[in-house]
């Protein structure tokens, strides 16, 4: 049974990224697993998790599935052959997005209330630290070495830098209206940040940061409200949604500019790409 590792985000306080929540009822959330070697048949499992799912990765080998629970400040750890969530992790102030660390060995998560990122230690199940990064982190994202993190801020208009070894922040950069996602390249040179922008003023940009000097080296511009952003494994482009827009925008890495432009549909969140 396998389900997907990359759900949408919400740029506010709704929606969610890797592999979609849904919210149950009486405060308490679904996480729905597919069946990827059968999608057609919609076959699917319904696991209780916490209230307000947002975010759900897996780990590598497919035994567990981490959802933040947005309402109650907790991960959930879902065992993903016995279908159920068997431990609760205490996070900071509505946990968002999350990412695992390449080695697996810890779990980031931003806390969007409280400005910070939970350190989540994979082997006690715990949180072992709580960052402080700035107004309004919304996703986190690594370097393909596990060094550093980059953190979306979307009421500050930057993304802050932790250092994965100190657990503290070197920087922060700014980049485009209301960051929501980030993504680096497989080779770790660049990291795409979708810049958003407000209902009222969307943003329309992607803002791409040199990881050697961690400044903004181009700012590309896609569709409205761009919000979720992935790049393929060979590196070679960027995908990235543009919630106002309807649109995908395909990025070459090579270029750094948009080379097509997709139709598909009201309100697309995040993105991840498959290698076939």
């Amino acid at each position: 049974m396998g389900g997907g590792t990359e759900s949408h985000d919400g740029g506010g306080h709704g929606g969610s990224e890797e592999g979609d929540g849904d919210k149950g009822a009486a405060g308490s959330g679904k996480l729905i697993v597919l069946d990827t070697a059968d999608i057609a048949s919609a076959q699917t499992v319904s696991i209780d998790v916490g209230a307000h799912p947002a975010h759900v990765i897996a780990d590598a080998e497919g035994h567990r599935a981490y959802v933040s629970n947005s309402e109650d400040d907790t991960l959930s750890v879902v065992d993903l052959q016995m279908g159920e969530a068997v431990a609760t992790i205490a996070t900071g102030d509505y946990p968002h997005g999350l990412r695992m660390s390449p080695d697996g060995k810890s779990i980031y998560v931003a806390n969007v209330e409280d400005g910070t990122v939970s350190v989540i230690d994979i082997a006690t199940l715990a949180e072992t630290a709580r960052i402080a990064v700035g107004a309004a982190p919304v996703q986190v994202g690594f370097v393909p070495d596990g060094s550093r993190v980059y953190v979306s801020l979307r009421d500050a208009n930057q993304v802050a830098v932790i250092d994965a070894v100190t657990r503290e922040v070197t920087g922060r950069i700014d980049v485009g209206r209301s960051p929501i996602q980030v993504h680096a390249t497989p080779d770790g040179r660049f990291v795409y940040v979708a810049n958003q922008g407000s209902d009222e003023k969307p943003d329309d940009t992607v803002s791409v940061i040199d990881t050697a000097s961690n400044t903004v080296v181009k700012t590309i511009r896609t569709g409205q409200g761009s919000h979720g952003v992935t790049v393929s494994s060979d590196g070679h482009f960027a995908f990235v949604t543009n919630i106002i827009d309807g649109t995908v925008s395909r990025i070459s890495v090579a270029s750094q500019s948009v080379v097509d432009t997709y139709t598909v549909g009201k309100g697309p969140n995040g993105i991840t790409f498959q290698t076939p």
